[in-house]
């Protein structure tokens, strides 16, 4: 019995140690960056257009890069998007601020109103592609604040503001089957607008693909992380395999699973990766490349508005997107 259940332990360790588990990124968390992702794909699906995650655009009047959740470019606007996965009521302090009570016996938190946040997201925006030489005609651009959680309960004062998609609203969105967009969108504007011209709406989706943005490091359990890569570790034979995996050679890697007992003790996994390829949205499925490595093998990544960078098993990933 006793052997029974050593053999057991050790199978099971095995098992963690060459196949990962989620047990080892417990602590992180990715919810913010889950429900971002989520309400771009959404966005994408109604809109048909395309959406860039995690932006960092440079801000010439501080001169430092703003963090921006959500750009999604459609053929009729550019649109800005904040998230704020708030949850609980939310009001008005009498500084202006966004206090937040997700009961009534904690201390409400207290946050900056992402109207005027938005807005100057929007203004920096419109700057960056003049700088790079792509006017965006007038009424274009607008932004919106997002606000996806079903138990979030802003006051009217909130609600009422056209730059503000409660739940509610986010709920009920549908593009409009005559110009492909939600009312909700459509009364940002005054008046109609013309699409915009291919080769301006190519242009546009190609500044925002080779603008500064986070990495990307999806692990098991549809979790997301945007931050930062700064390296491989592992043993040396996999260390000189992975050499040529930098940012500037590598779009993005995707981690194959490995036979579970196909040479025991010498499990391996399989990582394709995609060269960089600044003149289209990526290489061609005859130009992917693979290597393999041990299980064990860590990706070290610093999660955004964290101080410090933690070490994740190869295992635990599902792929890793490198920005330019």
């Amino acid at each position: 019995m006793w052997v029974e259940i050593l053999c057991g332990l050790v199978v099971y360790q095995l098992i963690r140690r060459y196949f990962g588990s989620e047990e080892e990124f417990y602590d992180v968390d990715s919810s913010h960056s889950d429900v971002v992702f989520a309400v771009a794909s959404r966005l994408e699906k109604l809109y048909g257009g395309r959406c860039f995650v995690g932006l960092r655009i440079p801000d010439q009047e501080t001169g430092s890069r703003q963090h921006i959740d959500i750009v999604l470019v459609t053929k009729r606007e550019v649109m800005v998007v904040a998230v704020k996965n708030f949850l609980g009521f939310i009001g008005i302090d009498k500084d202006g601020n966004w206090t937040c009570s997700a009961a009534k016996n904690n201390k409400p938190e207290t946050y900056p109103d992402p109207v005027p946040e938005i807005d100057r997201q929007v203004a920096i925006l419109q700057s960056y592609f003049e700088q790079r030489g792509v006017p965006l005609p007038k009424g274009h651009m607008m932004g919106r604040v997002v606000l996806p959680n079903p138990n979030c309960r802003p006051t009217y004062s909130i609600a009422c503001q056209p730059e503000i998609v409660t739940f509610e609203k986010w709920r009920e969105l549908k593009p409009d089957s005559k110009t492909g967009i939600s009312n909700w969108i459509k009364d940002a504007f005054h008046g109609s607008k013309s699409e915009l011209q291919d080769g301006l709406y190519q242009k546009l989706q190609f500044i925002l693909s080779t603008s500064p943005m986070w990495d990307r490091l999806e692990l098991k359990g549809d979790r997301n992380i945007l931050g930062e890569f700064m390296e491989f570790k592992g043993n040396q034979g996999d260390m000189q395999a992975l050499k040529n995996l930098k940012r500037s050679k590598v779009s993005r890697l995707i981690v194959q699973k490995s036979t579970l007992f196909g040479s025991f003790g010498r499990s391996r996994l399989q990582i394709l990766y995609s060269p960089r390829d600044y003149r289209s949205d990526g290489a061609s499925a005859d130009e992917w490349k693979e290597i393999a490595v041990k299980p064990n093998t860590e990706v070290l990544f610093q999660q955004l508005n964290s101080k410090k960078a933690r070490k994740f098993k190869i295992s635990s990933v599902v792929s890793l997107t490198l920005s330019a």
